[in-house]
């Protein structure tokens, strides 16, 4: 029993065996995605660059949005600002995309000796291509508003570690699901447009009263763009003990979206 858990956790958390055709099939996305633009992979810094011009824009002087930073300029809320976005976007562009990963492939559900479970694997890591576009832009705006980095950044990738198996998780469930209920795509593009907004992406956690902030802390999102405001802007190392927890939070996701896909799998051959 327990050889058959541990081969079910390392085909799907620990998939070694398929790294090169993960890369292939991650690669091939993105090139897919920017094919037809005349700029091509340039949109990987463009497009976030456009995208912050526009909601800094927005809700700095139209929505006259303020931290509880005094003398704040632009630059320091577009910073602010981005920090929340770069991993709200890396969230939605992988759950947008989950319900469609398996009906996009027919030809792959067919055959028989296809690992269906790289999948998701292949489709988080695209989007983490664009995540590390938005990192360097994100350190790029950290240098030029305050001259330097923190030490504290060399911590980034380590909050950022828990989005890979949340993303992973819901991917797998998602993908599952969606083959069978094909309305699923239009209630988590609905759900992902509301959650921007419940997410601690235009505001602080610590803006919210003190009861809101604990709902608020359910969001496996709000920790992470907590996190990385600490040690991207504020110069401080995260808290090690609610990074495990978030941690260990998603690794749940990961493992319940795994036992999903892998339950449901057997019939996508029949409805694809």
């Amino acid at each position: 029993m327990r050889l058959v858990i541990l081969n079910f956790l390392l085909l799907y958390l620990l998939p070694v065996r398929h790294v090169g055709l993960i890369s292939q099939f991650a690669r091939r996305d993105v090139q897919a995605k920017f094919r037809q633009s005349w700029l091509g992979l340039a949109w990987l810094i463009l497009a976030p660059l456009l995208m912050l011009v526009i909601y800094t824009l927005v809700f700095r002087h139209v929505f006259q949005v303020r931290w509880s930073v005094p003398g704040e300029g632009n630059l320091a809320f577009a910073l602010r600002l981005y920090t929340g976005l770069v991993v709200f976007n890396f969230f939605a562009e992988c759950v947008n995309r989950a319900p469609h990963l398996v009906l996009e492939q027919p030809h792959l559900v067919k055959k028989v000796v296809f690992p269906l479970e790289i999948l998701p694997w292949s489709s988080v890591l695209a989007a983490g291509i664009q995540l590390m576009s938005g990192g360097a832009i994100l350190l790029a705006l950290r240098w030029i508003s305050m001259g330097s980095l923190p030490w504290s950044t060399l911590a980034l990738p380590l909050v950022w570690l828990p989005l890979f198996p949340l993303c992973l998780g819901l991917s797998w469930a998602l993908g599952a699901l969606g083959t069978y209920i094909r309305d699923i795509s239009q209630v988590v593009g609905m759900v992902v447009s509301a959650l921007v907004f419940i997410s601690p992406v235009f505001f602080p956690v610590e803006a919210l009263p003190a009861r809101m902030q604990e709902w608020m802390w359910l969001n496996p999102l709000a920790p992470v763009m907590t996190q990385t405001r600490l040690v991207l802007l504020q110069g401080q190392w995260p808290n090690l003990g609610d990074w495990a927890i978030n941690l260990l939070g998603c690794m749940l996701v990961a493992v319940v979206g795994a036992i999903v896909f892998d339950r449901l799998r057997q019939g996508f051959s029949d409805v694809v």
